[in-house]
């Protein structure tokens, strides 16, 4: 196993958790549409075997992938778990037979979620649970008080170790935080996608993670002259760009850049640790703004 010191970016600590700033997530390893299990199994298992060769520490997951096919790759490929890896994981929202993310936030929901998690990982306890909250067009307004509060009581019970929010509003982040202390959240964000720039300075000063996810545009890949002008520059591809930029943006952010290939997965690793100058920087800063 390569020693997790040389990923990109270095490692950053979340509650007793240290994890590799450049993690992987899981999600592209389920079938087309996140739905079913993925078209080669056998390359499934190379690809999480192999973030793991590279050292790194950190994988995002749900059992809402496939459903349950993520979790159970991660189980077959890689337990029993190495000492240093964390497994993050959501819960509140589930699959519908049409492909859709249906919201699954009643106090039952969360636990049978966790349930779920706890059984397909096969862990006595989830290293990291986020609640994920809106729907598939992004965050909504309103209270999360029934379930963040029923993921506290199982924190108590010893089967989650810490708890984050994902796809939640700056005010529900302060909401949670009112309630419990959360290590991480997990949002929309990328070189294009800045809505969340004053909460990263914020939860960065408060020794928060920040993860965000389709770091580099979703399933439309991000498309920029600025972006592809630097690139060129560098002799970099864009997406390697975008990666880079996100782990010079703050200390805090974490990447779990998803993709079902061996050969992509070293892509991405290598191309996070590009330096960009300042005037880079400066020239992708106005992508977003």
């Amino acid at each position: 196993m390569t020693d997790s010191s040389s990923l990109p970016g270095g490692t950053w600590t979340m509650g007793d958790l240290t994890v590799t700033r450049f993690g992987y997530g899981a999600m592209q390893l389920a079938g087309p549409g996140v739905m079913g299990p993925p078209a080669d199994h056998d390359g499934a298992l190379a690809v999480l075997r192999e973030a793991v060769e590279l050292g790194i520490t950190h994988i995002d997951t749900s059992d809402a992938y496939g459903p349950h096919v993520t979790n159970r790759l991660i189980r077959e490929a890689l337990h029993p778990y190495p000492e240093s890896l964390h497994l993050v994981t959501k819960v509140g929202a589930v699959r519908d037979s049409q492909g859709g993310w249906p919201p699954a936030r009643t106090p039952d929901d969360v636990r049978r979620a966790v349930r779920d998690n706890l059984e397909a990982l096969g862990v006595d306890a989830l290293d990291l649970v986020n609640l994920r909250l809106g729907d598939a067009t992004g965050p909504r307004p309103g209270s999360l008080a029934e379930p963040f509060e029923a993921l506290v009581e199982l924190q108590r019970q010893g089967l989650i170790r810490h708890l984050g929010v994902s796809n939640a509003t700056v005010e529900q982040v302060a909401e949670a935080q009112s309630i419990a202390p959360i290590v991480c959240v997990q949002n929309l964000y990328n070189l294009a996608y800045r809505q969340d720039d004053e909460l990263i300075d914020r939860l960065a000063a408060e020794g928060i993670a920040y993860v965000p996810f389709f770091p580099l545009g979703g399933f439309s890949p991000l498309q920029s002259a600025a972006l592809s002008a630097v690139a060129a520059r560098l002799d970099a591809s864009p997406m390697s760009v975008a990666l880079a930029w996100l782990l010079q943006r703050s200390p805090n952010i974490l990447l779990i850049p998803g993709t079902s290939k061996v050969a992509h997965l070293r892509q991405n690793v290598a191309g996070a640790g590009l330096v960009l100058s300042g005037d880079d920087l400066a020239e992708l800063d106005k992508i977003g703004r």
